[in-house]
């Protein structure tokens, strides 16, 4: 099955051993093959849209932004049915989302769906309040989780269980 949907997102290999088993019960995208990530952009284009001119554009945004450490400092809430955690600083990862967006301006984070740009990593979503609570608990005692984010990666596939999304490019940050 051909990929239908795209993002760009930080990979956060750091947070995996702490994150995977519980974003494998509570966060639809890992059921996708998609591993612990901060969102730069979703959704970016169509798969059969990207070619040699978006790569070269995307080459030229990731270098302008230096590679940083972060923090995966705390847990926090959207409402009650998102759960997920913080990185500090999070400017980079804004300035990253800034100018992909001012490069592809036809593209706005979640599809507009939403005004201010929060960097997260999800853990999990739309489950009961207290079974993410008991997930947060868990990953709040191995807090903090440092990394660092070196790359950009573009990431193509269909948002739904099965094959998993695809590594379509990696960009190194400036």
């Amino acid at each position: 099955m051909e990929p239908t949907h795209s993002a760009l997102i930080l990979a956060v290999g750091e947070a995996e051993p702490v994150v995977a088993a519980h974003r494998e019960r509570l966060d639809a995208a890992a059921s996708w093959g998609v591993p612990a990530h901060i969102t730069v952009l979703y959704p970016f284009l169509p798969p059969a849209e990207i070619d040699e001119h978006v790569l070269t554009a995307l080459t030229g945004v990731a270098a302008s932004v230096p590679a940083f450490f972060c923090t995966l400092e705390r847990v926090d809430w959207f409402g009650d049915n998102v759960v997920w955690l913080a990185p500090a600083p999070a400017t980079p990862i804004v300035t990253l989302t800034a100018a992909v967006t001012a490069r592809f301006p036809e593209i706005l984070p979640y599809g507009g769906e939403f005004t201010d740009i929060v960097p997260h990593l999800t853990i999990g979503h739309d489950h009961p309040r207290e079974v993410l609570e008991a997930a947060a608990a868990d990953i709040t005692a191995h807090l903090p989780i440092h990394a660092r984010v070196s790359s950009l990666r573009l990431i193509a596939g269909r948002p739904s269980p099965g094959p998993g999304w695809q590594n379509l490019a990696e960009f190194p940050l400036g």
